[in-house]
């Protein structure tokens, strides 16, 4: 039975309510935006590592992952380019459940997340654990497509969605911080949507 995180607005309030500052509701749409070439992923070659800061370096497969307690966000994804797309759901497994198999380390406090194409995007650890943080495989009860980041991609909601690396391939666990792709072109280095942390100096 898969766990539920219904958002992080404890409960459930108007749509208007719901959009972050500077925000519109794409509604039906889902627009596509990303900085990369669409890869093709073949799950039998799709692989997840955390390495870094851990005590046990972990790869799992994609039968492997998929053999893990599955775990379900119900909730919003907003976009820096200021789409939000609400009551969506996805299925995959917590971050926290990887994270318990390679334990970081006690020095660890940021995170990079890497994808097969060699795009990254960092994050403090504290933002990917606790239920905040997932790697999913479905969208709205249908495998993930590939122009979404598909088989796999980090979901981490509260923030913008670029951190929510599509064609995820690992995390690696850090003592300090360290810019990712659209952090090092100008893009917040956390990037709350509540606090519109688009940018540099916001």
């Amino acid at each position: 039975m898969a766990g539920i995180t219904r958002g992080f607005t404890g409960r459930r309030r108007e749509r208007d309510q719901r959009l972050p500052p500077g925000q519109y509701d794409a509604r039906d749409e889902w627009p596509v935006l990303h900085a990369e070439a669409t890869p093709n992923i073949p799950t039998d070659r799709w692989t997840f590592t955390i390495e870094g800061l851990v005590e046990n370096v972990v790869t799992w497969n994609w039968d492997e992952i998929h053999a893990l307690p599955r775990s379900r966000y119900e909730g919003d994804i907003h976009c820096v380019t200021t789409w939000s797309k609400l009551g969506m759901t996805f299925d995959g497994v917590s971050v926290d459940t990887l994270l318990g198999a390679a334990k970081p380390l006690p020095t660890a406090t940021h995170v990079m997340a890497v994808s097969h194409t060699g795009y990254t995007t960092n994050l403090p650890l504290a933002d990917i654990t606790d239920g905040k943080a997932w790697v999913v495989w479905d969208a709205d009860g249908k495998p993930l497509s590939t122009i979404h980041g598909g088989p796999a991609r980090l979901l981490v909601p509260h923030l913008y969605f670029w951190k929510s690396a599509k064609w995820v391939s690992g995390l690696r666990l850090m003592d300090h911080d360290e810019q990712g792709f659209w952090e090092r072109n100008g893009y917040h280095d956390r990037g709350d949507p509540w606090a519109e942390q688009r940018y540099q100096g916001d």
